[in-house]
């Protein structure tokens, strides 16, 4: 099955709410609020995003998140690479390993997702390093013709 995928990292602003919220709204900084409004209504895409946290690895754009405070350091991101390996692992697992990845996250976001880039099957990877850079992502999904 081919397929796409979109990482983003994950933003220092949070909704304030203290109630748990899926992390597609849990996240009001960098990318996300744009991911919301393009994608809010679309199951298909938002089964294809993730987001790369410094707190949970890689989690899906509809997993559920309490508020939290954590900041990607570099000892926490190497500390999350085996988690994130594991965690893309399991989803390779389950849908097969992407023909493409769009990447929107700051260069310390790569060190979680080494083994990725390390994969002989790697998909063919895109990277847009500004994590606020919605114009370049969003014309690399309309190349894909995402919804």
């Amino acid at each position: 099955m081919k397929w796409d995928l979109l990482i983003a990292g994950c933003s220092r602003r949070k909704a304030p709410d203290r109630r748990p919220l899926p992390a597609l709204e849990r996240y009001t900084g960098g990318i996300a609020p744009h991911l919301l409004t393009r994608f809010g209504g679309h199951r298909h895409a938002r089964e294809r995003i993730r987001f790369l946290s410094a707190e949970h690895g890689l989690i899906g754009a509809d997993a559920m998140l309490a508020p939290y405070d954590r900041q990607l350091t570099p000892a926490r991101a190497e500390a999350l690479r085996h988690l994130v390996s594991e965690q893309l692992e399991q989803g390779f697992q389950t849908f097969g390993v992407p023909d493409r990845v769009l990447l929107v996250l700051e260069p310390a976001y790569l060190v979680p997702l080494t083994d990725l880039l390390a994969l002989p099957e790697r998909p063919a990877l895109r990277w847009v390093h500004d994590p606020r850079g919605w114009a370049e992502a969003a014309a690399v999904l309309d190349e894909w013709s995402w919804p």
